[in-house]
């Protein structure tokens, strides 16, 4: 399996990347900075970005895709004086259109796989569970499920499995040190995920340890 994760020069990324790695799988990153050998540079706020790394890629089809660049920046915003506009949009930028074009961008070879695409989200991206604060980065994972709920039903003709996963509260720059998971746990759990959907779960979303998700 022929595995492509974005941001994967740290955090759930890169946990994700080195779990593919340890069960043999052909492994590729992306980071905004230079990357390393065979990795792609890819800001998925930038279009000629992603089109400049969908180009580098070529015609090699790509089995799997993983979405996982993302920025959680509200975290403490006050109700009253925080939310800025410009926080929305940069966001929105990372963790959605962010998302939408790099699929589109790499999905002839994803589609020249019979691939699959796994959206890293949130379980704050729950309608069902919400506990208030975090607007923006809420919002935006809402946002993200719902992109792949649909991208799924779209992609299924063509033979494109999708699905979306919460990593877990991870012990990342994000998750902090408190968090009950380590990355590994979580970068293994998720590949499991990747590695079990199929056309017949398409859509999904689910927790690293395959608890459903409520959308």
């Amino acid at each position: 399996m022929t595995i492509l994760v974005t941001g994967a020069n740290r955090g759930i990324g890169r946990a994700i990347l080195e779990a593919a790695e340890a069960a043999g799988r052909s492994c590729f990153g992306t980071s905004r900075a230079e990357p390393r050998g065979g990795w792609l540079k890819l800001d998925v706020t930038d279009p000629a970005s992603i089109a400049a790394a969908a180009r580098d890629w070529g015609d090699e089809p790509l089995r799997t895709l993983v979405c996982n660049a993302g920025v959680y920046e509200d975290k403490g915003e006050a109700l009253d004086s925080g939310f800025d506009a410009d926080l929305w949009a940069r966001t929105f930028a990372v963790n959605v259109t962010g998302v939408f074009l790099t699929i589109q961008a790499f999905l002839p070879m994803i589609e020249a796989a019979g691939g699959k695409i796994a959206i890293i989200s949130s379980q704050m991206g729950s309608s069902e569970r919400a506990n208030g604060g975090s607007y923006i980065y809420r919002a935006s994972k809402a946002a993200a499920v719902n992109l792949g709920r649909n991208l799924a039903v779209d992609l299924k003709p063509k033979g494109i499995a999708v699905g979306i996963y919460h990593p877990g509260w991870v012990r990342t720059d994000m998750g902090g040190e408190g968090a009950n998971l380590s990355p590994e746990e979580s970068g293994t759990g998720i590949l499991r995920r990747i590695e079990a959907l199929d056309l017949s779960t398409t859509g999904t979303f689910e927790s690293w340890d395959g608890t459903p998700l409520p959308f």
